[in-house]
């Protein structure tokens, strides 16, 4: 008996974590509203531009809660959101390196607020990038929002 029951909490704990992932979109091809309810009858709170991370705090329907890079929360379509990985730059000056490594060459540096696209997370806490001009490099996780 304690062997089913073993079994059944680790069950539990892993439907629990799973619960907690983070799910994050982008916002796709065009711009999307964020809206105060679920529902166009609501107040727009802002157009969240075309690339932009988000992260998807509940679903609703045709409706998705989602969260900023500031922790701000919001509603829209779940249909302008695709499932293409982009973060966000969290602060300025930051290097893109060559390689994932701390002293690799500088690929180019992103400023606060970029929009960058993932192309693989290395288990060492780094994750390849690419800017929108087609630069590509490698990032530490912690220096960016949305993976």
């Amino acid at each position: 008996m304690s062997v089913v029951r073993l079994i059944a909490s680790a069950t539990l704990l892993l439907a629990a974590a799973a619960s907690q992932a983070q799910n994050f979109k982008t916002v796709g091809s065009a711009p999307v509203i964020l809206y105060d309810l679920p529902s166009i009858e609501g107040a727009k709170l802002f157009v969240a531009p075309r690339g932009m991370p988000l992260e998807v705090i509940l679903t609703y329907g045709a409706w998705v809660k989602v969260g900023d890079v500031d922790g701000d929360l919001a509603w829209t379509q779940a249909r302008g959101l695709s499932n293409k990985r982009q973060v966000v730059v969290r602060r300025s000056g930051l290097k893109v390196r060559a390689t994932p490594e701390e002293d690799a060459s500088i690929g180019f540096i992103a400023e606060k607020g970029t929009f960058l696209e993932v192309f693989d997370a290395i288990a060492s806490g780094w994750i390849k990038v690419r800017f929108q001009d087609g630069q590509s490099g490698y990032l530490k996780s912690a220096d960016i929002w949305g993976n």
